[in-house]
């Protein structure tokens, strides 16, 4: 990611206001030092719409075209902290949305593959990271769930998303001791949705790891038609 990024015009609360975003942050259990310091570089306010500026550096989820939302930042940066990410990493994310998260992940990976499934968002998210000077990540249009098969492997997925399991299409393209982050459903109640960190071991197994709670919603496979 650039570091000479010009960016939306200063919030009015300014270096107290972010100040005060980051301690939220940790305050919310946030503590790799390299995903604090992504958060205090990628201005929010740039992926929200114009009219919700004021709110980007709250802890609230804010609308998106096509019926879909940008996270709560602390559940962004959470999910992203779970990757344990370093410069070396290939990254595959399912789930554009704003690309606020791509941007987030830009500023640490060595590559991120962001496929989002309407094609409105992924125009728009596309724009933004250009804008902001990002330039190592790829937002496509396509399924997100599919994308892996062809272009992996993949040292970290995120999953923007809830799932019941982790299809055998993600799996597969996760490497040798590779991350996938998702959410699900919790055992007995269906409608509250965890975070899971699930690691590939050196056997081929699978180890999972509980992150927190979420409020994600069903991350529906295909490619959307209309918009």
């Amino acid at each position: 990611m650039s570091t000479s990024e010009a960016g939306p015009a200063e919030p009015p609360e300014g270096a107290e206001g972010r100040a005060a975003f980051l301690l939220e942050m940790r305050a919310r259990g946030v503590q790799d030092l390299r995903v604090l310091r992504a958060l205090e570089r990628v201005p929010r306010e740039a992926f929200a719409p114009r009219r919700y500026h004021d709110l980007a550096r709250r802890h609230v989820a804010l609308p998106l075209r096509c019926g879909q939302t940008l996270p709560e930042p602390w559940l962004a940066a959470r999910m992203i902290e779970a990757l344990s990410l370093t410069p070396e990493h290939g990254v595959l994310e399912v789930g554009s949305g704003s690309g606020y998260a791509a941007a987030l992940m830009s500023t640490i990976a060595r590559s991120v593959l962001s496929v989002e499934r309407f094609q409105t968002l992924a125009v728009e998210a596309s724009a933004r990271l250009r804008r902001l000077g990002v330039d190592n990540v790829r937002i496509v249009w396509g399924d997100g769930l599919e994308a892996g098969r062809e272009a992996g492997p993949f040292d970290r997925i995120i999953v923007q998303g809830a799932l019941a399991e982790p299809p055998e299409s993600l799996l597969g393209a996760l490497a040798a001791d590779g991350v996938l982050v998702m959410a699900r459903p919790e055992r007995g109640e269906p409608l509250r949705r965890r975070v899971v960190r699930i690691l590939r071991t050196a056997g081929g197994g699978l180890d999972v790891a509980s992150i927190c709670p979420c409020r994600l919603q069903p991350i529906i496979p295909g490619r959307s038609r209309a918009l």
